[in-house]
């Protein structure tokens, strides 16, 4: 199983270039962290990757598969979890999960089998019943991150998942995708602006502009800075 390979990307919104010849791999199991201020072209580029949009310039490869040659299976070895909630709010935990495994394929006692060992993955097993409404804002978004494994994806893609939260939250949010990855073996692209989501052991890709500035493990890079100091210096944001 090979990760995410992204080979000279660009793309444009009319004369404002978006993205200008980006290029990255993460290995299996690897979490990356995809780090850049607003408008660095994070929302871009993940779109690229789920194929809402498409470019001429540059290949994508998502576990070995070209999106653009075979995009239906390159798409399905991925799970995605967006900035914005996309829950049915007036329905159970459990039913959000159940129409979802139905969308790919999955029903019956599969359906159940993999609910069942993706909501206790997440710690959710205790709220199944639960009507989404009543979560709060972590649970909802455990809920999402359990929604996008229900096909047993590769690939991870969580597009500022924590916009929103409480510092509390964040961390219990971001220390469950690090258990995904380092126990289960997902590849894990994380976008976010927030350099206390990121681990010294993570690969770090610092984008801005719509370039990648830097790419390599977050505790070589930052040297005997802060990451913070690292990325506000670069991105000329800086006090």
């Amino acid at each position: 199983m090979t990760g995410l390979c992204v080979h000279n990307l660009s793309y444009a919104y009319g004369s404002k270039q978006a993205l200008d010849d980006v290029s990255f791999a993460v290995q299996p199991g690897q979490f990356c962290a995809l780090l850049g201020p607003n408008g660095a072209g994070k929302s871009t580029l993940y779109s690229l990757l789920t194929r809402l949009f498409t470019s001429p310039d540059g290949r994508i490869e998502i576990a070995g598969i070209s999106l653009d040659d075979a995009p239906r299976e390159a798409l399905r070895r991925m799970g995605i979890v967006f900035q914005q909630p996309t829950l049915d709010l007036d329905l159970t935990v459990r039913h959000n999960l159940t129409y979802f495994a139905a969308l790919h394929g999955l029903s019956g006692r599969r359906a159940e089998t993999r609910i069942d060992a993706v909501l206790d993955r997440l710690a959710m097993g205790g709220r199944a019943r639960e009507v989404v409404r009543r979560l709060n804002g972590g649970h909802r978004r455990r809920l999402e991150i359990a929604r996008s494994l229900i096909h047993e994806p590769d690939i991870l893609l969580l597009d500022e998942p924590t916009v929103g939260l409480d510092a509390a939250t964040r961390r219990a949010i971001t220390d469950h995708v690090h258990d995904l990855s380092e126990a289960d073996g997902l590849t894990v692209l994380w976008a976010t602006h927030l350099t206390d989501e990121i681990r010294d052991t993570d690969q770090v890709l610092i984008l801005h502009q719509g370039r990648v500035l830097r790419d390599g493990v977050a505790g070589t890079l930052r040297g005997d800075s802060s990451l913070a100091d690292m990325f506000l210096t670069l991105t000329g944001e800086a006090g």
